[in-house]
């Protein structure tokens, strides 16, 4: 049988559950407040990505025959390509020849990131590159416009936020600088043909 309490014990139970509250609260956020920040100062630190990161594509456009097995497998419909010819392989070089490219383009505001578009190619001329940010000013420039990039010799867009601070930034210019070249980044993200 419950005992009766009197008003007066009630009103000092709640004040020492209150009390008690509190300080288990307060224990675990000092724990926290006194811990090592794990915040990464980006951009002056590198992040660190998962070997399997997707990011923004990197384009090969001299071995692209422009097929559209990309642009249909893409779910989302971002892909667009156009070409004055049919384009093939030459064996003896491992380039395209043919008709022209006249454009191959990512819509980056729809584009998932979902890398089913680099399965269906039959020359591998897309990859999953390892840029995470392509910010900008307005909605056109999230369209990438590939074939205008490859006449620059780049494989992928060099991104606003590393144009600006390549100079002060080791990591930032060592990417660039692999951009820059043309070099494709690692592969890893890739779905492997089975």
């Amino acid at each position: 049988m419950p005992t009766a309490t009197s008003p007066a014990e009630g009103y000092f139970r709640n004040i020492y559950d209150t009390i008690k509250s509190i300080a288990i609260g307060m224990r675990i956020t000092l724990r926290y407040c006194f811990s090592k920040s794990v915040t990464i100062h980006y951009p002056f630190e590198k992040l660190a990505f998962a070997p399997r990161y997707r990011g923004i594509h990197e384009f090969e456009a001299d071995k692209c025959i422009a097929c559209d097995m990309c642009a249909k497998a893409c779910p989302v419909d971002c892909i667009y390509i156009d070409k004055s010819a049919p384009r093939k392989i030459d064996k003896k070089t491992g380039k395209a020849t043919g008709g022209e490219l006249l454009r191959y383009a990512i819509d980056y505001q729809k584009c998932m990131f979902c890398a089913l578009c680099t399965e269906p190619c039959p020359t591998d001329c897309i990859h999953m590159g390892k840029n995470h940010d392509l910010s900008s000013y307005t909605r056109q420039e999230m369209v990438v416009e590939f074939h205008e990039i490859d006449a620059q010799g780049l494989r992928t867009p060099v991104p606003l936020w590393m144009q600006r601070n390549a100079a002060s930034i080791p990591w930032v210019a060592a990417e660039k600088e692999r951009i820059e070249k043309g070099e494709l980044a690692t592969k890893e993200a890739d779905i492997p043909a089975v």
